[in-house]
């Protein structure tokens, strides 16, 4: 972080020059020293300081000077730094200024000219005032700044976006003091909120996550003409897919639409992940994976979307969101599950309000000494119910059935049973979200009595089960039922495959209907669910890959 600033302003430059020149000797290892001769070229700098997250530690200002006096302007630069000090530079007729401008600014020094020598006139005076200063310094947090609304929506997204990609972000509330100084000195209206205040200082209104990756770095657009594999989806199979290919030397470009790590990135703590006997969590096992992707040579888009994939020969072209295509030899499908959506009354209202699929980590600070309740008996609710009860002053757990046993880890059911503040409610069920702009009343059924209770909720995360996100696929890629794709041996099952396999040999095992064509991970019919079985998958199928290139 950069050091502290000590901003000094005069209007002749020879004084300037000087009093800069001296501050400069006694304080330059701790502080920089900023000077100008415009008083609104200082006010000007201030804001993109500000949104820059510099610091001002003292303003040293002289009183007359043509633009504004010396005291109007340390008046505006309480706006945007109310806890530097602030010292006005007078010469012996102005004193008398000086004194009224001590209660009217709360002007903590006046210096008359000349301060010949520093070491007696000038030092003592500002070391003590930055040592008052440095007391009660607390340093703000230097990087991307989200100024929203607790409860909205668009908020959520965006807080959800760059903790997907383990940006460092800081989020204020549009009603805390910090956030409305923001939003005075920036000029934003509500209209504009969410906003993004960026480490350089930008500020970016109501962004698109397609605006907020190309700020982060992120690419949108492939850079190769040809590429010998193109994975869909960055959760475990597909990162450890892109790994594996690109080690071995494959051109490999990897697509996410949304965030990498899938399901398993939202996991505040994976515990039965081999080598890592204290677990780790979602977030964590994504990095990891990326940057070992990355050091191989895997190009990474998104946010991106496949829309379409068209055969031609031995050749695939997948048309993205944006109508760009890419053409690649091979493809593999890892585009996971999503959550299963609840369809109770007032749900759809307050998602992103209050309500949220997964997300326990992202929202899990605004839960402080709340209530609240977590759908589902899976792995992972009990994960999130387990990082919840951290923040929350109580955890429910609300399941259709009558115990934990049959859906989730042992591990987990007695760590549940050990935490204090999380209660189990079996037989249970949501039939109303209710509440004005955000969720707080649900109306909870008892399945054996059918006796409805209305209770207090800040706060609802559901994991219910997953669904496939196959709809985008063309018909050649066959599906089961529930919308898993078929591969393998499986696929001699489906009726319809003598009709798509144009192929000789039988589909190596986790090919789907179309050559060329994988799955793998959990959009696969018969996946194991695990993260260590999708992360094997995802391995795997290079290796099918590079079997099919031989081919072709």
């Amino acid at each position: 972080m950069s050091n502290p600033i000590i901003f000094v302003i005069d209007d002749d430059q020879q004084v300037l020059r000087a009093i800069s020149r001296d501050l400069k000797t006694q304080y330059r290892e701790h502080y920089r020293v900023l000077s100008t001769a415009s008083a609104k070229e200082a006010l000007d700098s201030l804001l993109d300081l500000k949104n820059k997250g510099e610091t001002v530690a003292l303003f040293l200002s002289d009183q007359r000077m043509p633009e504004m006096d010396g005291v109007d302007f340390l008046c505006q630069t309480m706006q945007y730094f109310p806890n530097a000090k602030r010292v006005l530079l007078t010469a012996y007729a102005d004193t008398d200024a000086a004194i009224k401008a001590i209660n009217e600014v709360k002007l903590d020094y006046y210096l008359t000219k000349p301060w010949d020598p520093p070491e007696e006139k000038l030092y003592p005076v500002i070391t003590d005032l930055l040592e008052d200063w440095k007391g009660v310094y607390k340093p703000d947090f230097h990087g991307i700044k989200v100024v929203g609304y607790q409860y909205s929506p668009k908020s959520h997204d965006i807080k959800e976006f760059l903790s997907g990609y383990l940006v460092p972000y800081q989020w204020l509330d549009a009603n805390t003091d910090e956030a409305k100084s923001l939003i005075k000195i920036n000029k934003l209206e509500a209209k504009d909120l969410p906003a993004i205040v960026c480490a350089d200082g930008a500020v970016m209104k109501t962004p698109t996550l397609k605006d907020l990756a190309g700020k982060i770095g992120l690419t949108q657009s492939a850079k190769n003409e040809l590429y010998d594999v193109v994975i869909i989806g960055a959760g475990p199979a597909g990162l450890a897919a892109s790994v594996y290919g690109s080690s071995e030397g494959l051109k490999t470009l990897l697509i996410e639409k949304k965030v990498p790590g899938g399901q398993a990135g939202t996991s505040s703590r994976i515990e039965n992940y081999l080598g890592f006997p204290s677990g780790l969590s979602g977030a964590d096992l994504t990095r990891r994976a990326i940057t070992q992707s990355s050091r191989f040579g895997t190009e990474f888009l998104s946010p991106q979307a496949v829309k379409q994939i068209k055969t031609e020969g031995s050749y695939k072209t997948l048309v993205l969101d944006d109508d760009t295509e890419v053409i690649t030899k091979s493809v593999i499908i890892t585009t996971g599950v999503d959550y299963r959506q609840l369809t109770t009354k007032g749900i759809d209202k307050f998602t992103g309000a209050g309500i949220y699929y997964g997300a326990a980590m992202t929202e899990a600070a605004s839960c402080k000494d709340k209530h609240v309740y977590v759908v589902g008996g899976g792995n992972s609710a009990g994960q999130a119910a387990m990082y919840l009860s951290k923040f929350a002053k109580e955890v429910f757990i609300l399941i259709r059935k009558p115990s934990l046993e049959e859906t989730m880890s042992s591990y987990l059911i007695d760590q549940i049973g050990g935490q204090p503040n999380i209660k189990l409610m079996p037989c249970t069920e949501i039939t109303e979200a209710m509440g004005d702009e955000n969720l707080q009343k649900l109306n909870i059924k008892d399945l054996n009595t059918g006796e409805v209770t209305t209770v207090d909720a800040d706060a609802l995360y559901i994991f219910i089960g997953a669904r496939p996100y196959t709809e985008w696929l063309c018909k050649d890629i066959l599906v089961n039922d529930r919308g898993f794709i078929e591969t393998g041996r499986d696929l001699n099952l489906c009726p319809d495959f003598p009709k798509t396999w144009k192929n000789n040999r039988d589909p190596y095992l986790l090919e789907t209907s179309c050559p060329g064509i994988f799955a793998a991970g959990d959009v696969r019919a018969g996946a194991m669910n695990r993260v260590a079985s999708a992360v094997g998958e995802g391995s795997m199928a290079i290796s099918f890959v590079h079997k099919y290139l031989n081919e072709v």
